[in-house]
């Protein structure tokens, strides 16, 4: 049950990572935003969801007194490390092609796919008779994505078209002037919204009704972009339809409930951070900005 949390805690943070598809639909809702800054700006943000749940991790194992694995040998690290080396690289080689021009994020998509493909028919854990089907999977998740942005496109055009965005927007900010209150509102209805609602659509419904009113506070939407991220990752891990959640819990075949009060810290740990990440844009943008991007 501690692993399943520590495991369940971690795995949002490959969202916010690239190549992350939730940043790629962000930029399609979102008017255009640069797919580039987007994964460039989510590194940070990503990264330190990891070292917080490390942190919490290690202060859970030595408070339950659990025992450490035996150490290896430096030539088994390394035969490791050499090992694993081929499926780290898969980031900088999208990253890379993208940021240096080689190639566009869309076309970085199908590269990673490509190089996806040959390493695990390579380390065996996909045979050539499995590839229809998995052609087949991701041709039905697809169409369900694309079915999710359509209408997502129609909604977004009903509401510009009756200026829902503008009076819900308008109704928020009579609530007060104050920035900072108004960003812990976002904050808490899109914690509320990840806990209720899968990522893909509660980003497609919501950044049009959100960005408008991240514009009026002068917050620069790559930044906005990271935000709803990572609150919605959080969401992502938080019942009643954490899909990470119930998804971890089931490939740890332990309970829900049962794991849920390892969680808490998790929660508490990454409630602050996204704090954090929220007041302190330089978290989201000084990679994008050093970059030129």
């Amino acid at each position: 049950e501690y692993s399943a949390a520590a495991n369940i805690a971690s795995a949002p943070s490959g969202l916010l990572i690239p190549p992350s598809s939730l940043l790629i639909v962000y930029s399609l809702v979102s008017g255009g935003t640069s797919i580039a800054a987007l994964f460039i700006a989510g590194y940070i943000p990503g990264i330190l969801w990891g070292i917080a749940c490390m942190i919490i991790a290690f202060i859970m194992a030595k408070k339950q007194g659990y025992k450490v694995s035996e150490s290896i040998g430096w030539r088994d690290k390394l035969f490791l490390t050499l090992d694993a080396l081929p499926s780290l690289l898969l980031i900088v080689v999208v990253i890379g092609g993208i940021v240096s021009g080689i190639f566009t994020a869309t076309e970085g998509a199908a590269v990673a796919v490509l190089y996806s493909t040959i390493l695990s028919l390579i380390y065996k854990s996909l045979s050539l008779k499995q590839i229809p089907n998995v052609i087949k999977e991701t041709a039905e998740i697809s169409g369900m994505i694309l079915f999710l942005i359509t209408a997502s496109a129609l909604f977004s055009l009903v509401m510009s078209y009756t200026g829902l965005p503008e009076a819900i927007s308008n109704g928020i900010i009579s609530m007060t002037d104050n920035p900072i209150i108004l960003l812990l509102l976002i904050n808490v209805i899109l914690l509320v919204i990840g806990t209720f609602m899968d990522i893909t659509p509660a980003v497609l419904i919501f950044t049009p009704i959100f960005l408008p009113i991240s514009e009026v506070l002068g917050i620069d939407p790559i930044h906005f972009g990271i935000i709803i991220a990572f609150n919605l990752c959080i969401g992502n891990i938080t019942p009643p339809v954490g899909s990470a959640l119930f998804v971890g819990a089931s490939v740890g075949d332990v309970r829900v409930e049962a794991v849920f009060k390892y969680l808490v810290p998790y929660f508490i740990a990454l409630i602050i951070l996204m704090l954090f990440i929220t007041f302190i844009p330089e978290l989201s943008l000084f990679l994008p900005k050093l970059l030129g991007l």
